[in-house]
């Protein structure tokens, strides 16, 4: 059987989860890669068959999406062409993680496209939402990787075809410990505004992870440095508390350390607000912005004391038998399903 394995390349959650899925797909075919976006920072080690560009957002420095340069950097032809030109009457399973190229061409060709994302697990009914609805940011969502199928991963089972979140093994073998600072990843801020504030809580030491600095420095108790994933992961399981955006993947693996967690949603990012609803119902804290007006939210998030870690047990190869078992005939699978476990 061949699988065409789709994977989003704006930001590391996607990225991250794969390294976990991909095995997993391996055990019943042949499996071709393909990534799309240009705002990663996460390696993978397996083969990309296909690095398309893609339609990515691009952060900005000002806690949110940057709208200009997003628009300046789509290449409508280009991602039009890669659409037409993408293969993917060839497979036999396309499963896709809130790829543009992939599902599209699969809509075009009447062909089944099956989504395994955090994304579908937002959209669904039953999973946390925002005070304030936004239309268009919903509307993106629907239409921006449109699928036939979708299997979704959220921080709790919301509904039957949501699942937990996938932790990395590299997470998983992590032994959590307290060295007394705080991580952070705000890549939608750059560094002089995340000193700037940061600064006004001396009480605690920052231990920052920037995608805009090359090279590191300290400025009184923050320390800045450049975005490298392993060196990341080691602070975070040492820390006392992670401040991070409201992604997905990120908060869900500082509470399966023990961690406490204070998100930040992007501007305008529909998602980040969607998801921020979702990790304050598993007890994050949850600021609008990084503004003076929140010192006291965060001040109090810093007298917090420890979080109790999260139970996320791994049911990644179970996801991916029920998949399997539901979306591919008998004939063309390599390996009988086992039974369901979770």
């Amino acid at each position: 059987m061949r699988i065409l394995f789709a994977i989003q390349g704006t930001g590391n959650g996607h990225l991250s989860r794969a390294r976990d899925v991909y095995p997993e797909l391996t055990k019943y075919g042949d499996v071709d890669v393909l990534v799309s976006g240009i705002q990663a920072d996460v390696a993978v080690p397996f083969p990309v068959k296909y690095k398309l560009y893609g339609m990515s957002f691009i952060f900005g420095k000002r806690g949110g999406v940057d709208i200009l340069q997003t628009a300046r950097k789509l290449k409508l032809f280009r991602l039009l062409h890669d659409i037409k030109q993408l293969p993917v009457e060839q497979y036999d399973l396309v499963i896709n993680d809130f790829e543009p190229v992939s599902a599209w061409a699969c809509r075009q060709k009447k062909l089944p496209c099956i989504s395994l994302s955090h994304q579908c697990a937002v959209l669904n009914k039953n999973a946390p939402q925002p005070e304030s609805v936004d239309i268009m940011g919903m509307l993106v969502l629907r239409h921006y990787a449109p699928v036939s199928a979708a299997y979704g991963f959220h921080f709790k089972a919301f509904d039957e075809n949501i699942f937990t979140p996938v932790i990395r093994r590299e997470i998983r073998d992590m032994q959590p410990t307290d060295n007394g600072h705080y991580t952070v990843y705000l890549p939608a801020y750059d560094d002089a505004a995340i000193v700037k504030h940061l600064s006004q809580f001396p009480e605690a030491k920052w231990d920052v992870y920037s995608k805009h600095n090359k090279q590191p420095f300290t400025s009184g108790n923050v320390t800045v440095k450049k975005i490298d994933n392993r060196a990341f992961i080691e602070s975070m399981a040492a820390s006392s508390g992670v401040l991070c955006g409201a992604g997905f993947e990120g908060p869900a693996e500082a509470m399966y350390l023990g961690k406490k967690v204070l998100v930040i949603p992007m501007l305008t990012q529909y998602e980040q607000h969607c998801n921020a609803a979702g990790a304050a119902a598993m007890g994050a804290t949850v600021v609008q912005t990084l503004d003076q007006k929140y010192y006291g939210i965060i001040r109090k998030w810093i007298g917090q004391g420890k979080a109790e870690a999260v139970n996320y047990p791994d049911i990644t190869a179970d996801i991916i038998e029920r998949i399997i078992t539901k979306h591919v005939p008998h004939k063309q699978k390599t390996t009988e399903p086992l039974s369901l476990s979770a």
